[in-house]
């Protein structure tokens, strides 16, 4: 009885958050240059702020962000501003390579994942979609549910939990490809174009 709640919820999260994003790329990111005390916090930051939305949205939040335009547009233009200089940077080290196999370890110890946390942090909640997605639409869905909304609700979360997961350690598969200059030119070239994409469609509400 309550299995299929769950299962739809599982599903219709990873609907959601499997498709390439914002935050997907920086974590494969992490995933293929960073260590365990890199990555692990990051993974937590997506698992923990999707839980907390999707809470959000089925305790009725959702209707408190339909009718708050002005934040939603406050948090549209820092996130985009904040996407496209992220897109740049990225698009930087396509021209100039900074031997990014090497980046999570060059800093102090405790830095990486203090950049980490924070850059995930900011991916996250400063893209206004991820209001919309998760406190709206994912929140309505849960609270159509009726008896079962609960179990939608740990469905979905468990979703973003094993997604992020697998992505954030299960990145460091790729490190023989990236061992050459040339991947990672690549993929931060994959990431510039990701990040300034989605940082020019909120830029124009799209």
């Amino acid at each position: 009885m309550h299995l299929m709640p769950a299962v739809f919820g599982l599903m219709t999260g990873l609907s959601l958050i499997v498709a390439i994003g914002s935050q997907n790329a920086y974590l494969l990111r992490l995933g293929i240059a960073g260590t365990t005390r890199v990555v692990l916090p990051a993974v937590v930051v997506c698992a923990a702020s999707d839980a907390v939305l999707i809470l959000a949205g089925v305790l009725g939040v959702g209707a408190l962000v339909q009718s708050a335009p002005m934040a939603l547009t406050v948090i549209r233009v820092v996130g985009a501003a904040f996407l496209i200089t992220y897109a740049l940077m990225a698009a930087r080290r396509v021209i100039w390579p900074d031997g990014g196999a090497l980046e999570a370890r060059e800093v102090a110890p405790g830095a990486g994942a203090r950049r980490a946390v924070l850059t995930m942090l900011a991916l996250t909640w400063l893209n206004p979609h991820v209001y919309l997605d998760t406190v709206v639409m994912l929140g309505s869905i849960a609270n159509g549910q009726s008896q079962g909304r609960w179990w939608w609700v740990a469905g979905a979360v468990a979703a973003s939990m094993i997604w992020f997961t697998a992505l954030g350690f299960g990145a460091r598969l790729l490190r023989p490809v990236f061992s050459r200059p040339v991947a990672w030119r690549v993929l931060d070239g994959v990431i510039a174009v990701v990040m300034l994409t989605l940082g020019l469609r909120i830029a124009v509400g799209v």
